[in-house]
């Protein structure tokens, strides 16, 4: 008779600790000196383990807690700096973006993958992972089931390169400007590229950030060109563009950074107080990151996308590699 009571009181004690655990979790990120990618790992083993308890919430702030975290890391950067390493890397960007595109389709066709799946694996592998494919996926009429695969191809690929790129740019000898960089064209997602450089350094966390997010400008001319390749019927008013205006407060934070202190100089305080929260924001952002993934998730992507997703990530880091080698 009291089985189900006993039942209930344990799932019920169960779910608590669960709840308690995170949250003790997530603070300790915020609180103590915690690396990225431990973070990431972190998120990762407590998803496999017992479930993240509020998944729905730490999606939705993973986003603006990212996009925060960029813009505050701006105040610790300089506009000359970043004039010079968009112009630097302009043409590796241009250059990786049409090769990208062009072997994710050939060799999403030779592996009979769905041509919307494809797509969009190339264009988050191209530009900026997950916020790319969020941007494309309507205007080419993709399902749920179909922008799903794809952003947690995206995702798994990601959350191996943050803990496999530090590693291979010590093997190289990579300086950090040439991490930042190689980071930036040859990691998918943001978070992880702004993850990998900070854990490589300051330098190279500062020129990657600024190139991908320079790369993620071209989410806006991709959107026009996929609005006319996929163009089907009626031109439905509902597919708007989505436009990553968080990047354009990061250049205002760039500037203030570059300007203000000299004429107030209590800006080099608030500065550098607000880096050092855009860092730590970064680190609870990857814990929740991992803390979303699941094994369901990485049963659903099947070989196939996955493989395409492996294959257009091999390329592009040991091509980028290789043209970083000789120009830097």
């Amino acid at each position: 008779m009291n089985q189900p009571k006993t039942k209930n009181k344990l799932l019920s004690f169960f779910t608590n600790g669960k709840k308690i655990i995170f949250i003790l979790l997530s603070l300790s990120c915020l609180i103590f000196t915690i690396d990225t990618p431990l973070a990431l790992l972190l998120g990762i083993l407590f998803s496999f383990i017992a479930g993240n308890p509020y998944p729905k919430s730490t999606k939705k702030i993973t986003r603006y807690l990212l996009q925060l975290s960029i813009i505050g890391l701006g105040f610790g950067m300089d506009l000359v700096t970043a004039i010079k390493v968009g112009k630097e890397g302009l043409i590796f960007t241009i250059a990786s973006i049409c090769i990208t595109l062009l072997i994710g389709i050939t060799v999403g066709r030779l592996l009979h993958i769905n041509k919307k799946i494809a797509f969009l694996i190339a264009s988050g592998t191209a530009i900026c992972g997950g916020s790319a494919i969020a941007a494309i996926s309507p205007l080419i009429h993709a399902d749920e089931e179909e922008t799903t695969l794809s952003m947690a191809t995206i995702f798994i690929l990601n959350s191996i390169a943050l803990f496999v790129f530090p590693v291979l740019g010590h093997i190289f000898h990579l300086t950090q400007e040439q991490f930042g960089y190689w980071s930036a064209l040859a990691i998918h997602d943001t978070s992880s590229v702004v993850g990998a450089a900070q854990h490589y350094g300051a330098k190279a966390l500062e020129i990657a950030t600024m190139v991908k997010l320079e790369r993620a400008l071209w989410i806006i001319p991709l959107s026009f060109v996929t609005l006319i390749a996929f163009k089907e019927g009626k031109e439905d008013k509902s597919k708007k563009i989505k436009i990553p205006y968080f990047i354009f407060l990061f250049l205002l934070a760039i500037i203030a950074n570059t300007y203000m202190p000299k004429y107030f100089p209590v800006f080099f305080q608030i500065n550098h107080w607000l880096v050092g929260a855009a860092k730590k924001g970064l680190t609870l952002t990857l814990f929740f990151i991992g803390a979303n993934l699941n094994l369901k998730s990485i049963k659903k992507v099947g070989i196939e996308p996955f493989l395409l997703g492996g294959i257009l990530w091999i390329i592009i880091s040991i091509v980028s590699l290789i043209v970083l080698q000789f120009f830097f």
